[in-house]
């Protein structure tokens, strides 16, 4: 029976999870600029994270497909045109990068939502064109 609690338990804290979590909507690439090889891509796409969330963290996750080594992946979001937050993180060396941020703050019975409503996220990526392509 306990055994039984707990993996009901387990999966509603998953669905929650899930439902709950920041969603993000369709994406445009635009190139930014080209030099020397290296190319800068800014995506954008939009991010809402409703009133009523119970998470303390969100991310920008992604893969960046020959990215140039060094070179981290930015952050911008913002909210009705203003900046509202900026950040960098480094790319993996299979593309991957992730960067993880508080959305809401609870210190004891204080809840903050740090983040509340619709954002437009731009993630600016460098990538490498002199990538060998052949076998």
């Amino acid at each position: 029976m306990k055994s039984t609690l707990v993996i009901i338990s387990s999966l509603l804290v998953l669905v929650s999870t899930i439902m709950l979590s920041p969603t993000f909507a369709d994406q445009t690439n635009e190139i930014i600029s080209n030099d020397n090889n290296i190319q800068l891509v800014k995506t954008t796409t939009s991010m809402h994270i409703p009133s009523d969330n119970m998470l303390p963290w969100a991310s920008v996750r992604g893969t960046v497909e020959n990215h140039a080594y060094d070179h981290p992946v930015i952050i911008q979001i913002y909210q009705n045109g203003d900046a509202i937050h900026f950040a960098q993180t480094n790319v993996n060396d299979d593309g991957s990068y992730e960067y993880k941020f508080r959305v809401r703050s609870v210190d004891g019975n204080n809840v903050v939502n740090v983040f509340e409503g619709d954002y437009e996220v731009r993630i600016f990526k460098t990538i490498d064109l002199t990538f060998d392509y052949s076998f």
